[in-house]
């Protein structure tokens, strides 16, 4: 097995941090929320994938989640 040090940020975009204000970090809480919620609907067969899939289609356009690329 071949291991290879990396040193420094060699091959790494060099992105600066952004700092979440109060109103964008409760919008991803709130869709969050929103979606544990639209799951459960569509887990107990309360509305169809389909139904579902809109939903979520609409939360993603009213909340402007910046951090659920990187969530389970």
């Amino acid at each position: 097995m071949q291991v290879t040090k990396i040193i420094g940020n060699q091959g790494v975009p060099n992105k600066e941090k952004h700092q979440y204000t109060e109103e964008e970090l409760q919008h991803e809480y709130d869709y969050i929320r929103a979606l544990h919620m639209t799951k459960k609907l569509l887990e107990k067969e309360l509305i169809t994938l389909d139904e579902f899939n809109k939903i979520m289609k609409l939360n993603r356009q009213y909340f402007s989640p910046n951090l659920v690329e990187i969530m389970p």
